[in-house]
Parts: structure tokens; C-alpha cells; sequence
């Protein structure tokens, strides 16, 4: 390890290691071993998050669980990820991790980690085979909808401010952009 950091030198981070990690406000998660640290985020983005919870445990059905971060998703000994929201059957999730993988990843995009939400966390759980994942811009504001098919994530959707989307995965539930933001 090197006395600066404490962190292991010369090779990838673990899941081992992100455990070593402080809890002092920052959410630590690895890609493909890489570690990615974050700030607490913003007001617009809680309330984004908050009101997008409430909207999909509303609707959730019994056998699955809405949960807000920080939920560690461990897809790999090199990969553990905290979506903004996650939607996940009941029997994966217990203790202080989740077992499995949720169906839904939802992130909430902030000016801070929009490329890495878009690209790299969106990619690593397209690679795990998470079947949803979302994407809210609250600057827009805005929900971009990805679905697995044959492995690959596919863009089903699109929608920004009043529009009204109805989705059906993981279960049904109306979206309109605008009330997430409000």
C-alpha cells in the first residue's frame, strides 16, 4: 500500500478495498477496478432522486423493492456500483449488501459525474446485464430509457418535460420530467 493514499499500488482495486474505504460523505465505487470518488450531491439532484423514489415505490409491485443509494451493486471483484436508485427483487436484498443484480439502475445526472453515469457506470451494468437503466437530467429535465436486448443496451426512449412517458419495465408506471424536478 502507499503510505500517502493507503491504497494498494500496481494493480486494480477490489471489492476488499473499497470496504477499506472512509465513510466521510463521498460515494466510493470501482470500475473495472479503477476507483471513481464523488461529493455529496446537490439539492436539485436529492430532490430529482426523492420524488423519482416516490414515483416508482408507488408503483412497485410486492416481489420487488425500490432503494436509494448508497446500495453497493457489486457486478465484479472489480466493479461495485452505487445507482442513484435501484429497483431490485426482494429476496436479493438483505443485510448490508445486495446479492444478484437489480433490474432497474437508475442515475441521476449531476455536472459532476454526467460522463461518467453516461458512459462508464452505464456500460458496466450493460456488461453485468442489468435489463433497465435510466438516466434523469435534471437541467432538461429529461429520462432517457435503456433496455438489454441480446446483451446490448437499446435507447427505448426519450422523454423531456411535460411529455408523459408509460413504461412498462420493470412494471408499469407513467413518467413526466417536469414533476421529477418540482
Amino acid at each position: 500500500m502507499t503510505a500517502a493514499t493507503g491504497l494498494p499500488q500496481g494493480r486494480p482495486l477490489t471489492a476488499a478495498d473499497l470496504e477499506q474505504m472512509p465513510d466521510d460523505g463521498h460515494r466510493y465505487e470501482l470500475i473495472d477496478g479503477a476507483l471513481i470518488v464523488t461529493p455529496s450531491p446537490a439539492v436539485p439532484h436529492q430532490r430529482v432522486v426523492g420524488n423519482l423514489h416516490l414515483l416508482l415505490r408507488a408503483a412497485c409491485p410486492d416481489d420487488l423493492e425500490v432503494m436509494l443509494a448508497p446500495l453497493d451493486v457489486t457486478v465484479s471483484d472489480v466493479t461495485v456500483l452505487q445507482p442513484d436508485l435501484l429497483v431490485a427483487p426482494r429476496t436479493a436484498l438483505a443485510g448490508r449488501t445486495m446479492a444478484g443484480l437489480p433490474v432497474l439502475a437508475v442515475e441521476v445526472l449531476s455536472p459532476s459525474t454526467r460522463l461518467i453515469d453516461l458512459e462508464l457506470k452505464r456500460a458496466a451494468f450493460e456488461r453485468a446485464g442489468v435489463a433497465s437503466y435510466w438516466a434523469v437530467d435534471p437541467e432538461v429535465p429529461s429520462l432517457t430509457v435503456w433496455q438489454l436486448v441480446d446483451g446490448r443496451y437499446d435507447e427505448v426512449v426519450v422523454v423531456a418535460g411535460e411529455e408523459t412517458v408509460g413504461l412498462d419495465q420493470p412494471y408499469a408506471l407513467q413518467v413526466r420530467p417536469s414533476e421529477l424536478v418540482g
